[in-house]
């Protein structure tokens, strides 16, 4: 019965499908390079008394032959490498396609525990390493164990009896391969983690050598990384030396076995059951199965390093994902923004409410906002409403219809998030206000212009073509968020999510920012999660939320003259006055 992995790395073997035409060309050279081998092995045995008997005519016509047949077989290999190496080299790319869209299907609070280090690791060098598994395989593996067969047949044609003593040898060195592979399945197992932890270490450190230096802790990451550097070495060479011990053990088992059969053949040629000329055959057949062997043995244990890999590539789909649209889903026309939270209940993975019977009534174009304290449910409300996580209880009504009646990405469409933080890819200002979506240039200069962003991008070298470089470090944190406002209503959205969109900016980006809210905020449905009370106080409606629940709810003024939370709050904050 084959093991879990095993039965993981067949079935990768399915997406050699569509390269039919090359696998069955690749196949041809495979038996032609294949069948070579016994006739180079019949035509040896025929070369070594021609050369004792000095008969040199016979000797020049037998390594002619041998040269044509050996031009035929070297032919047929580089046809069968060439026509073998797209295909299996195109797992890599499949492999790794399906797993990326496998990660974005994956329940954002389940990405968000994965390190990235450690999810780039597995879509880079793991990837690759089934892809090399499976061209070794097909390319290598696949000649090597036909011309063993091939090989082997040819020498129990030649001599039966001394082929089975020959055989009783093979399943010792299949025990020692086999008891050498599991060890090294589970010492490349750890030191792929120790890569992947490494990996994830770079990528911190990389992002954060602005903050290591601050602090002058270069000393303390120097450390860290030294630490796991010497795991990572710890873990490599465990691997390395097991292959290292294997090499001289399997050799030597088979060097005795060559020399056993060679004792037994000199017997079978006094007793006169093998002749001179059948035995020169057998044994440049028997020294042809030293290649093969090797190969096998060295492919088997890469085999088990790259099961290693599989199983930490199939841990990916193993991750929780978003629920699926319904079959039957439904579509809003004209959406109008009305949001409705009906005794709502959420918790994570640890059954814990992070929300509790909440309540909520969002109405169509209007400022809607969520204070209260760290904690408090705000985030885990926009990840609901965008349909990350599916409620335990409760319903969230769009324009009257539950969220889970409707497909994610017209809901996606509908809604737009401006963030805390702006995350953008790297390219054009174009590319990042675009994001993947089409639009005339007209309507991606609107966006600018209602985002407050137009002005500052035409005084860039390159305008909207100018390249944001990663992670956007050559333009200000103020630009980033107008950009994100951009993005935002490119795809002029009926409801616009703000988390705190203005935080971290200083008073003058901040003002740029706020003309680009007001702007975008226009006959749109608004809800913004504020920490800072100042920017909420024209909001139609707010509500104060502690411990997953609703505490209060008003407009400004009302919640001030209570002694509540928000007045609480707003005290902590220096706002004490009423609205002018």
């Amino acid at each position: 019965m084959l093991s879990k992995s095993e039965d993981q790395l067949q079935n990768l073997f399915s997406l050699l499908v569509p390269h039919k035409k090359n696998l069955i060309a690749g196949g041809i050279c495979i038996f032609i390079y294949v069948g070579c081998w016994p006739i180079l092995a019949a035509l040896a045995g025929v070369l070594i008394p021609a050369i004792g008997t000095g008969d040199l005519s016979n000797v020049i016509i037998i390594i002619f032959k041998a040269l044509v047949i050996f031009l035929i077989q070297k032919t047929a290999q580089l046809g069968q490498d060439i026509l073998l190496a797209e295909p299996a080299l195109s797992i890599s790319q499949d492999l790794r396609q399906i797993l990326f869209k496998k990660l974005q299907k994956i329940k954002l609070d389940s990405l968000e525990k994965l390190s990235s280090g450690d999810i780039i690791y597995r879509l880079t060098e793991d990837a690759d390493r089934i892809g090399e598994i499976i061209y070794k395989t097909i390319q290598d593996t696949m000649p090597s164990s036909l011309q063993l067969i091939a090989v082997f047949g040819y020498m129990i044609y030649l001599d039966l009896y001394l082929s089975l003593a020959t055989i009783l040898l093979a399943p010792i060195v299949v025990f020692m391969v086999s008891k050498f592979g599991e060890k090294v399945m589970i010492a490349a197992e750890k030191s792929q983690k120790q890569v992947s932890g490494l990996a994830g270490l770079l990528g911190e450190a990389i992002q954060g050598l602005p903050l290591v230096r601050s602090f002058a802790a270069e000393d303390w990451l120097e450390k860290r990384f030294e630490k796991e550097v010497i795991l990572h070495r710890k873990a490599r060479y465990q691997t390395l030396k097991l292959l290292a011990y294997q090499h001289p053990v399997v050799g030597f088992i088979e060097a005795t076995g060559i020399l056993t059969v060679l004792a037994i053949g000199a017997a079978r040629i006094q007793s006169g059951g093998l002749n001179s000329s059948s035995f020169s055959s057998y044994v440049a057949a028997l020294l042809m199965l030293i290649d093969p062997i090797s190969h096998l043995t060295t492919n088997f244990n890469e085999i088990k390093q790259g099961q290693a890999s599989l199983k930490r590539l199939v841990a990916i789909d193993s991750e929780p994902r978003e629920s699926s649209d319904k079959i039957n889903a439904k579509s809003i026309n004209e959406p109008k923004g009305e949001l409705i939270i009906r005794d709502l209940s959420f918790s994570y993975d640890n059954n814990i409410n992070v929300l509790n019977k909440l309540n909520l009534n969002i109405q169509p174009g209007k400022l809607t906002a969520l204070v209260g304290p760290s904690g408090a449910g705000k985030s885990t409300i926009f990840s609901l409403i965008l349909r990350f996580n599916i409620p335990n209880k409760g319903d969230i009504l769009m324009d009257g219809i539950n969220l889970t009646q409707l497909k994610a990405k017209e809901i996606r469409s509908i809604i737009a998030i401006v963030p805390q933080r702006t995350s953008v890819f790297s390219g054009t200002i174009k590319e990042t206000i675009l994001f993947g979506r089409k639009a005339t240039n007209s309507d991606l200069i609107k966006s600018a212009k209602i985002a407050n962003a137009h002005d500052f991008i035409m005084k860039l070298p390159n305008g909207y073509n100018t390249i944001i470089e990663e992670r956007g470090t050559n333009i200000s944190g103020g630009q980033l968020q107008r950009l994100a406002i951009a993005r935002a209503v490119l795809g002029n959205p009926s409801i616009l999510l703000l988390d705190e969109a203005t935080s971290s900016l200083d008073a003058e980006s901040e003002e740029a920012v706020q003309k680009g809210l007001q702007q975008a905020m226009k006959g749109r449905t608004v809800v913004v999660i504020a920490h800072r009370l100042v920017t909420v106080q024209e909001a139609d409606m707010i509500y104060v939320l502690e411990k997953g629940e609703v505490s209060d709810h008003g407009n400004h003024d009302e919640l001030i003259r209570k002694e509540g939370k928000y007045r609480e709050l707003c005290e902590k904050q220096l706002i004490r006055q009423l609205k002018p």
